[in-house]
C-alpha cells in the first residue's frame, strides 16, 4: 500500500509539473498574476471572459523577447555589413566607426550617424536579398560579450509565455521598433510567430520589373517608425483590434501598454525589468538602450506588472 501511495504521489507531482504553463517562472505573485488573468479571460463562466477572436497579445522584441545590450542586435548586423564595404565608400565618421566595430564611436555620431549606417547596410537591394543577408549573418554571428549566437539569446520565460497564450487561443504579435524585414527572418524559428504577425519599423520599398523579374527594392527613405506613440497606430493599422495583453521593457513601449490597458474590459500590461547583471544585464533609468523611467514610475499605479528578471525568472536562456 505504501508503494502504491508513493507511486500515486509521484504521478500527481509529475502531472502538476507537466501542467505548469510557465515552468521557468519562479512561483510567486508575478507568475500567479499572469495565470490568473489568462484563466479569467478564457473561462466562459467568468465575468472577464473574452472570446478567442479578441484575445490579442502584443510583444515588443528587443529587451522583451531577446536581449538588446550593448546595442540592438540589428545594429551589430548593420556594422558587420558596413565592414564589407570598400574603404573608398566609408565617407563619414559613422561609416568608419561601424567598419572598425567601434560601437562607442558610432553612438557618438548620434541618430544621424546610425541612420546613415542603417541606410548603407539595409538599402540598395531587394527585400529578398536583404532577408537572405540577415539569415546568413544569423547563422554565424555571435554576441561580442556572451559569445552566444544571437538566436540563442531569446528569453526562455517569454517563450513559455507566448506558448501558453497561444495554447489558450491568443493570437501573439510582435510590435517592435526594430526593422520589420529583419524580425521577420527570425520570428517563426525563434518565437513560432508567423511573419504576418510581425509589426515593425520599415523603410520605403519600391516595385521594379527588371526584365520580367518583379522585385521590391529597399530605399533609404523611412516609411514608418514603430516606436512610442507609433506602436498603437501600427497595431491599429496592421491588426485592426485593440490588444488585451501587452508586454514591453522600455519607455518606447509605454503608449502600447497604455492603449492596451485603457480598453473597456479586462486587460494586462507587463514590463520586463532588467535587474540581473549576473545572468543577463542590469539597466533601466540611465541606459541609452531600453531606457525605463516612466514605466517604473507610473506602471505600478496603472496596475501593470513589473517583472523582476532576477527574482521572477528561474532561468533566462533556453540553454540553461
Amino acid at each position: 500500500m505504501r508503494t502504491l501511495a508513493a507511486a500515486t504521489c509521484i504521478s500527481l507531482l509529475a502531472t502538476a509539473v507537466l501542467a505548469d504553463p510557465l515552468p521557468s517562472w519562479n512561483t510567486g505573485e508575478t507568475k500567479s498574476a499572469i495565470i490568473s488573468f489568462v484563466e479569467a479571460v478564457t473561462d466562459p463562466a467568468s465575468e472577464d471572459y473574452v472570446t478567442p477572436a479578441d484575445r490579442i497579445a502584443v510583444f515588443d522584441n528587443d529587451g522583451t523577447l531577446w536581449a538588446e545590450k550593448p546595442v540592438y542586435f540589428q545594429i551589430f548586423f548593420a556594422m558587420d555589413m558596413v565592414k564589407k564595404m570598400e574603404e573608398s565608400e566609408l565617407t563619414s565618421d559613422a561609416l568608419k566607426a561601424a567598419a572598425a566595430g567601434d560601437i562607442e564611436a558610432l553612438l557618438a555620431t548620434g541618430k544621424e550617424g546610425l541612420l546613415e549606417v542603417l541606410a548603407a547596410s539595409h538599402t540598395g537591394m531587394s527585400v529578398v536579398e536583404f532577408k537572405e543577408s540577415v539569415a546568413a549573418w544569423l547563422e554565424s554571428a555571435v554576441h561580442p560579450t556572451t559569445g552566444m549566437p544571437y538566436t540563442a539569446m531569446v528569453y526562455q520565460p517569454m517563450l513559455e509565455l507566448l506558448s501558453y497564450l497561444r495554447d489558450e487561443d491568443f493570437a501573439t504579435y510582435i510590435v517592435s521598433g526594430g526593422g520589420i524585414d529583419f524580425i521577420r527572418v527570425i520570428s517563426e524559428d525563434a518565437y513560432n510567430i508567423p511573419v504576418s504577425q510581425v509589426v515593425g519599423s520599415s523603410l520605403v520599398s519600391e516595385y521594379f520589373d527588371d526584365s520580367g523579374t518583379p522585385m521590391l527594392m529597399k530605399t533609404p527613405d523611412l516609411f514608418f517608425n514603430d516606436d512610442k506613440a507609433g506602436k498603437p497606430v501600427a497595431i491599429n493599422h496592421h491588426i485592426g483590434k485593440r490588444p488585451i495583453f501587452a508586454a514591453g521593457n522600455s519607455d518606447g513601449d509605454f503608449q502600447m501598454l497604455e492603449w492596451t490597458t485603457s480598453r473597456d474590459g479586462p486587460s494586462f500590461g507587463l514590463y520586463v525589468h532588467h535587474t540581473d547583471a549576473e545572468r543577463e544585464f542590469a539597466y533601466d533609468r540611465d541606459s541609452h538602450v531600453g531606457r525605463l523611467v516612466r514605466g517604473l514610475d507610473e506602471g505600478p499605479g496603472r496596475g501593470w506588472l513589473i517583472v523582476d528578471m532576477a527574482t521572477d525568472w528561474a532561468t533566462v536562456w533556453p540553454t540553461e
